[in-house]
């Protein structure tokens, strides 16, 4: 419920002051497990997605995040993981699988921290990781603007348009049998080719889903 009420207001919010667009949602599974990747230029990035998917997404933030009180409990209840920067963390990647496991949607940026808008920066290999493990269906998605209405080290949004678009789903069970670290590094520098073919194409325009807040 609180889930549903936050994302009627962010939604809102987010078509009066950055006349926010969703194309391509008919990519994102209705049901089951999916992996949604997507480029990260802005703080907003996560809620931006959060209210363009026409369903509940799951996220992981960084632990020092959950330290702030009464915030760290509010995302907490808005599906939001801890997880720790700068090296592996193999308790988040358990919850993320166990995530996906559950027939979730999980919200992933594959560099790992915000870059420039309109640049796209070389994938972790975690994505990839949770891609292949998982064997969830992972759909790129590209934010147009975010980075120009709040960049990195702002503090207050300017006026602005936010597109987010969504590209058909990919697939990676039963890859061939590279080494592991190979084939998670592969994955995610797919995912980024596949994210920028998004930025570069678009996807067909579809609200309907969005509207729902379910």
């Amino acid at each position: 419920m609180l889930y549903r009420i936050v994302k009627t207001f962010v939604f809102v919010l987010a078509r009066l002051l950055f006349r926010i667009e969703a194309r391509g949602t008919g990519h994102i599974p209705p049901t089951g497990p999916v992996l949604i990747a997507a480029n990260h230029a802005s703080v907003l990035d996560p809620p931006i997605i959060g209210v363009a998917a026409p369903r509940p997404l799951h996220f992981l933030a960084k632990a020092e995040l959950f330290s702030i009180p009464l915030f760290g409990g509010l995302i907490s209840r808005l599906h939001a993981r801890p997880v720790r920067r700068g090296g592996a963390d193999p308790a988040a990647l358990r919850v993320a699988l166990r995530v996906l496991e559950s027939g979730a949607a999980l919200l992933v940026f594959p560099e790992g921290t915000r870059g420039e808008e309109g640049t796209l920066g070389e994938a972790k290999p975690g994505a990839g990781m949770l891609a292949v493990l998982s064997g969830a269906p992972v759909v790129p998605a590209y934010i147009a603007g975010s980075g120009r209405v709040l960049p990195r080290g702002g503090w207050f949004p300017r006026p602005g348009k936010i597109r987010v678009s969504f590209g058909p789903p990919l697939a990676f069970a039963g890859e061939g049998a590279r080494g592991q670290k190979e084939r998670y590094r592969e994955a995610s520098r797919q995912i980024m080719n596949a994210i920028a073919r998004v930025r570069d194409a678009g996807a067909e325009p579809s609200w309907e889903a969005t509207a729902r807040t379910a």
